[in-house]
């Protein structure tokens, strides 16, 4: 699987994936547009390890709902996901059996390497 899924209106995200050069075997799924699934989700903590991996503790619901007060479970994460897109930290990048996730500096570069 080949797949990146960003938000259109994040300039992170577009700079990244200018950066990056997708090629165009690559799937871009805008995640506002197209909500991402359970069975994706899923695909993607198998990669991750965890849902709180693909997590954004930076998202604005998470400090306006007060989360980073309250201990949440792999099922509490899979569940705000799943609920609002914001709670996916993005762009997530998936090049086969690799996944990439966030907009660190060194995730973008090892994303980079991977793809080319």
């Amino acid at each position: 699987m080949k797949k990146i899924y960003y938000l259109a209106t994040c300039d992170t995200c577009k700079r990244i994936m200018n950066e990056l050069n997708l090629p165009a075997s690559f799937e871009r799924r805008e995640i506002k547009q197209q909500e991402i699934t359970v069975k994706e989700l899923e695909a993607l903590r198998d990669l991750a390890g965890s849902y709180e991996a693909l997590f954004s503790k930076r998202a604005k619901l998470y400090k306006e709902r007060g989360l980073k007060d309250e201990k949440l479970s792999e099922e509490d994460f899979k569940r705000f996901i799943l609920e609002h897109y914001t709670f996916l930290k993005r762009p997530v990048i998936v090049n086969n059996d690799e996944i990439f996730i966030g907009n660190s500096k060194k995730v973008v570069e090892s994303a980079k390497a991977s793809i080319s």
